[in-house]
């Protein structure tokens, strides 16, 4: 079978989806993308509500930078030079109630020189965590489908930044926190977010990234890179369902043959993606008929990205002046619900995306974890009523610590709006609520999951379920390997836009 010649069916029309979707039809095949929401993009989107846009993903994208790593395979999804990118200087700023203030600048120098302003008694460490970063700065992104030989040339060319990743990709924030005396220091890297486990390697790489320039907000917000991508998978003759529920995935004699709908529909296809929930894939679409070890340990032992909460705020005021994130840090904990307190409340101001609202106005979100996505789902499914005055109460608990920091801004807020853990399951369907997958921590260090299931044949899996670390790079790389393996095993042209032809062997 030939490239030309093959249906696709991609059930999810999130980022890894879409990914798929472009290098599968760019490569010859004929593909179909199945959302289940009324518009594509998962978690990667955002919402009007009047004359505001609240943004619930895109904090920065990693290869912003035309000369960085992932640029170039961004470039093979979608035309990500008509982007405009803002590099902050600020990654954050920390405040608690008493006057003290921490800066952490994207720039390494300037960030050290802060960090020792403040915690002098913390130089060694501080001057090692810079360190980290500087030699990680150049750090390549091995590529999931690269052949043996690429591979070993890529470890090779990482080898003497082994003993540091190994050390860094052993640790976790909230450990590596506890080596700085400064309490705002601790609360950078570990504020009570339910990611404690998180391994410090992705926080010093992010900031590596972040440092050259590599790790940019794209103005419009995650929807403009979505928009970017579903553009060209259009102009390359592909088609999108929206509102389209897969209820199942069929197979005949353990290979997968397509795909029925909530309504009965079938749909017939040589290849079958699954860019859905990873939980619900196995145990849903598949009937936990194809089950793999891999998994079953991930589901049992790994730990998620926690759900969470987003209060948004249309502000009518320009708050340019601001910070773009500041991290506030409590006396008293906020009560989030009945297991979840919160000592810190971040918020995105989002001043630098005109987009976002009018002259003079402000879109801010405040994001609060919780792992308690089960209570959150419950009200909503039991007590309406109940769950708006549980929404309402956290949105005025949200307001008033802002209120300190900046008086009388309640005055001026024309636009509340919450989200829940109950907003995350309807809208994406993502296992526990949780925003980006899998943690990476210590379990799982650099390795992905499998794409392929154990005696299920022309199947395969992508997205944030497959490769631990969450964000929207792991749908793109989970993609490329995807549709490259599959056409290897078709003997058919792999051709990512802008490449030379290449057929796989």
């Amino acid at each position: 079978m030939t490239g030309a010649a093959g249906r696709i069916i991609i059930v999810g029309g999130g980022i890894a989806g879409l990914c798929a979707a472009v290098y599968a039809q760019g490569s010859g095949y004929r593909v179909e993308i199945l959302e289940q929401h009324h518009s594509p993009g998962g978690l990667a989107t955002s919402w009007r509500r009047g004359d505001y846009t609240f943004e619930t993903c895109l904090h920065w994208l990693a290869g912003s930078n035309p000369s960085g790593t992932l640029h170039a395979e961004w470039r093979e999804v979608c035309d990500i030079d008509s982007l405009h990118f803002v590099d902050h200087d600020e990654f954050v700023r920390l405040e608690d109630q008493h006057g003290g203030r921490l800066r952490i600048y994207t720039d390494v120098d300037r960030l050290e020189a802060e960090l020792l302003s403040v915690a002098p008694e913390d130089e060694v460490e501080i001057r090692h965590f810079a360190g980290a970063i500087r030699q990680l700065a150049d750090l390549p992104m091995p590529r999931l489908d690269e052949p043996w030989p690429a591979r070993v040339a890529s470890m090779l060319k990482m080898l003497p930044d082994l003993p540091l990743l190994w050390r860094l990709s052993h640790l976790s924030v909230e450990d590596y926190g506890r080596r700085f005396s400064p309490p705002l220091l601790r609360a950078f890297f570990f504020g009570g977010g339910g990611a404690e486990k998180l391994s410090v390697l992705a926080l010093v790489i992010s900031l590596a990234w972040m440092g050259n320039r590599n790790a940019g907000y794209a103005i419009g917000g995650s929807q403009a890179i979505i928009r970017l991508i579903l553009e060209r998978f259009l102009a390359l003759g592909g088609h999108i369902r929206c509102e389209a529920r897969v209820s199942r995935i069929l197979t005949e004699g353990d290979v997968a043959t397509g795909v029925q709908l909530e309504d009965g529909e079938t749909i017939a296809a040589d290849w079958v993606i699954s860019a859905a929930d990873g939980h619900a894939t196995l145990h849903d679409l598949l009937g936990g008929a194809y089950t793999d070890r891999a998994f079953e340990t991930a589901f049992a032992r790994y730990e998620t990205f926690p759900s969470y909460l987003q209060v948004s705020l249309g502000v009518a005021r320009d708050l340019s002046q601001e910070p773009g994130y500041l991290t506030l840090v409590l006396d008293d904990a906020v009560e989030v619900d009945p297991e979840t307190r919160l000592q810190t409340l971040s918020y995105r101001i989002f001043h630098y995306d005109p987009t976002f609202a009018p002259p003079g106005k402000t879109a801010v979100t405040c994001f609060l974890p919780t792992r308690n996505f089960a209570f959150w789902a419950d009200l909503r499914r039991d007590d309406l009523q109940r769950y708006q005055a549980e929404k309402d109460r956290v949105a005025q608990a949200v307001i008033a610590v802002l209120e300190r920091r900046l008086p009388d801004i309640a005055t001026v807020i024309e636009t509340v709006d919450v989200s829940t853990p109950a907003t995350v399951v309807r809208c994406t369907g993502n296992w526990k609520g949780s925003m980006e997958g899998w943690l990476m921590t210590s379990d799982t260090g650099f390795g992905s999951l499998p794409r392929t299931l154990p005696g299920l044949e022309r199947f395969m899996m992508v997205g944030q379920w497959v490769q631990p670390g969450g964000g929207l790079p792991s749908g793109l790389l989970t993609a490329r390997a995807a549709v490259r393996a599959i056409c290897r095993e078709d003997h058919a042209p792999f051709l990512p836009e802008g490449s030379e032809r290449e057929v796989a062997e």
